[in-house]
């Protein structure tokens, strides 16, 4: 499969470029310094490009079957970078007939699960959206982006991100949060995503991720 992956030196996506290209496909790394990504592969190719003009984005797309965002913000003064990105991903696929579209999101961004402990639901959680809330507005908006496009979206949630090793011990919930469960791997997270391109149960879903 063609994949077009956003966000490609990003923790996450530069796990989702290795899993990708380990399991047989061909990439475009869309990047904005082409140095910070370490993958070398004969089926990987790296672009430059402004992710929030979708012009750029076209020729990127074009002849794909499916493009995956890891786009976001490393802080609050960064906010505002996934929302500006998706809409001109958004357009740019549409435009070149690109249906398949998965993006990462937050599990802050979804619903609570039924069974979290009363810490998680009055202390912990709010304390957290409090903390982070100029990247889960924006995270919203880029939802929001997403389920009125036309595309055959998935919204990927994960908790906590870490960097540890690809255990495929994770659990994923689809049109919800995994309850009681507030952590996952990059590596694990980028196998999840991969696993849906292709899996019609996620189309048009939020999905879940955590271990």
């Amino acid at each position: 499969m063609r994949l077009t992956v956003f966000g490609a030196t990003g923790g996450t996506g530069v796990q989702i470029v290795r899993q990708a290209l380990d399991a047989g496909h061909r990439v475009t790394a869309v990047v904005r310094d082409p140095d910070a990504l370490t993958v070398r592969h004969e089926a990987l190719e790296v672009r430059v490009a402004d992710v929030t003009d979708p012009r750029a984005l076209r020729p990127l797309l074009t002849g794909r079957e499916a493009a995956i965002s890891a786009l976001g913000a490393r802080g609050n003064a960064g906010a505002g970078i996934a929302s500006a990105a998706t809409r001109a991903i958004v357009e740019a696929a549409r435009d070149c007939g690109v249906r398949r579209f998965l993006a990462v999101s937050a599990a802050p961004v979804g619903p609570v699960p039924e069974g979290e402990s009363l810490l998680i639901r009055t202390v912990i959680l709010p304390l957290v959206s409090r903390t982070f809330r100029p990247q889960y507005d924006d995270l919203a908006v880029m939802e929001d982006l997403i389920r009125g496009s036309a595309l055959d979206w998935t919204i990927v949630r994960p908790p906590r991100l870490l960097d540890r090793p690809l255990s495929r011990e994770y659990r994923r919930v689809v049109g919800g949060n995994v309850p009681k469960a507030h952590s996952v791997s990059r590596a694990d997270l980028a196998h999840a995503v991969l696993a849906m391109v292709d899996d019609p149960a996620t189309v048009r879903q939020p999905v879940g991720v955590a271990r």
